[in-house]
């Protein structure tokens, strides 16, 4: 047992250190109850038609949940494994794992958790890689302007940035999620010549996602700038993974899922810009069973479309056409349920019905067949427009419909701050 305080002062900062209980927040649930988005709402948490769950009752969350369980704002791990009294204890008096120097060291943990959400998921109006779709097209042409190339440097200096915050935080997920945006960074930036580099970042987020062990040490240099790689170096994988059964005691195993679905598709996209195709495609293979449980909804279904577009164009990419064209038929399959079926979302519907399409007209060319691709992508071209000119027609209606209820609210409460006259 430690001394005992006897001054006055000493006994005042004891007892500043005491933790009542009382004033605690409810503890975490336990980690098998924790199932992210997977679980469907009653209501809409967004505005738009896109969360609806295809062809059944009740909405998609846009990936909120899961993202809470990636980002763990509550720090339900921290509080799992330490126990309630120590971790609110350690929160008191600063002792929890954070970033203490540099432009974050006034932040507190949590606050860092929000900046590493940021750093990781954000992403500008004009950012190349926005939007759903994550299919592999190589985009270094050696022709691009220096505003395009410094714009893409930044974008890899930011996932650098947000593994190196992970690691500060000890936070293993998005330790996993830095480094698939890693590889996906370093191919937009470098192309074919950043795919050894971008193939051993998800390689290592793998590692981080699996049951079994990883080595923190190694992980780390994938944080510098330049990173160099000493073949002699001895590794030492003594952390467990998110998906290793002592990890699953203090978290869910969705976190791991949600994890090793995305290192597994960028690994895939890696290996077809390294030409391995083959391995591209047994890779992007492996992400279709852990899909198979969840909703239908755009948000997981432009993964299953862009899953099957990526695997398509890795037979396009060797001339075999007819077996491309089943993965082609999938996506556009995809496409079409949420075009025709109930509580499907149209925009994206179309708009995965157009990218197999092209991705089709590309395999077309590939094999000799010009005429037919030329003619696909005339329709894809034509279809793109009357689409646009349909988005916009309904965000004038709907920018529409917004200011009347805005109207409607104003002559209601009569610019009284009451909606009934008194």
């Amino acid at each position: 047992m430690g001394k005992k305080a006897k001054s006055n002062a000493g006994k005042k900062k004891a007892l500043e250190r005491k933790i009542d209980k009382s004033n605690l927040p409810p503890p975490p649930p336990k980690p098998e109850d924790e199932v992210g988005s997977a679980k469907t709402l009653d209501k809409p948490a967004l505005p738009g038609s896109g969360f609806k769950i295809l062809g059944e009752e009740g909405y998609d969350d846009g990936g909120v949940a899961d993202l809470s369980l990636l980002i763990d704002l509550e720090d339900s791990v921290q509080r799992r494994k330490r126990g309630e009294n120590e971790y609110f204890t350690a929160l008191k008096a600063d002792l929890l794992p954070r970033a203490t120097r540099g432009p974050m060291a006034k932040q507190s943990r949590r606050e860092q958790k929000v900046s590493l959400a940021q750093l990781l998921f954000s992403e500008d109006d004009d950012c190349e890689d926005k939007g759903p779709s994550e299919v592999y097209v190589e985009q270094v042409s050696g022709e691009e302007d220096e505003a395009t190339k410094k714009h893409r440097r930044d974008r890899l200096a930011q996932a650098r940035a947000a593994l190196r915050l992970s690691l500060l935080l000890r936070e293993p997920a998005c330790a996993s999620l830095s480094l698939s945006e890693l590889c996906k960074r370093k191919l937009t930036e470098a192309g074919k010549e950043g795919g050894l580099e971008a193939l051993r970042c998800a390689d290592k987020a793998l590692e981080i996602s699996g049951s079994g062990f990883w080595d923190s040490d190694e992980v780390q240099l994938e944080a510098e700038d330049n990173p160099v790689i000493d073949p002699k170096y001895e590794k030492n994988a003594t952390s467990p993974g998110l998906a290793n059964p002592a990890t699953l005691k203090l978290l869910p195993i969705r976190v791991s899922q949600l994890c090793m679905r995305s290192a597994l598709l960028q690994r895939g996209n890696a290996l077809a810009a390294l030409g391995k195709e083959d391995e591209a495609r047994e890779t992007y293979e492996k992400v279709l069973p852990i899909l198979v449980y969840e909703p239908r909804c755009a948000r997981v279904d432009w993964e299953r479309h862009s899953v099957h577009v990526n695997i398509g164009n890795t037979y396009a990419r060797v001339g075999d056409f007819d077996k491309a064209d089943e993965h082609y038929k999938i996506a556009e399959a995809l496409g079409n349920d949420h075009v025709n079926e109930k509580g499907g979302s149209e925009d994206d519907g179309r708009s995965m019905i157009l990218c197999a399409k092209r991705a089709r007209s590309f395999a077309l060319k590939k094999v000799g067949r010009v005429d037919e691709a030329k003619k696909l992508l005339a329709e894809v071209i034509k279809d793109k427009i009357a689409n646009d000119a349909l988005a916009a027609q309904r965000k004038v209606e709907e920018a529409a419909a917004n200011a009347l209820l805005s109207q409607e609210a104003e002559v209601v409460g009569d610019g009284h701050g009451s909606a009934y006259p008194m």
